[in-house]
């Protein structure tokens, strides 16, 4: 192996907090891991991730505060995918899974994340959560 290219890799990428940015990241995903038999439910959760930011935290513009940023990063070996993503803070409760009604039609995100996930976790405070989503994958065999 290339000593240029040892395993694990990770990449990042920061975004603004809009709407539009959501889709550029889930993009984002699907590209860094095109090989990765991971690559789907990794796209998945980041958009579930990414649109949690920008919808309940500083991440997104208000009249008050201009707009702030979320950080996704993705750490690849050949056992695993972990994700991560990094809010703009300004909520003192954590990402939780919520169990909605069957009519409403917000909550599930955090849910669908723990459902597709091996493990999640989330560390933070009011100045910013992260959540990790790991993914388990199988080597390939030569």
């Amino acid at each position: 192996m290339h000593e240029y290219m040892s395993r694990p890799r990770v990449w990042g990428i920061s975004c603004p907090g809009s709407p539009e940015e959501v889709a550029r990241a889930r993009r984002w995903t699907r590209d860094v891991l095109r090989e990765s038999p991971c690559a789907d439910d990794a796209a998945l959760i980041v958009t579930e991730l990414s649109t949690n930011a920008v919808l309940h935290t500083h991440t997104d513009a208000t009249a008050d505060q201009p707009p702030g940023t979320f950080h996704i990063s993705l750490a690849v070996s050949d056992a695993l995918v972990s994700i991560s993503v990094t809010d703009s803070g300004g909520t003192k409760t954590a990402p939780t899974v919520e169990h909605p009604d069957a009519d409403e039609t917000h909550g599930r995100g955090l849910a669908m994340v723990t459902a597709l996930a091996h493990h999640v976790e989330t560390h933070g405070d009011q100045h910013g959560h992260t959540v990790t989503a790991h993914l388990t994958t199988t080597p390939d065999t030569p």
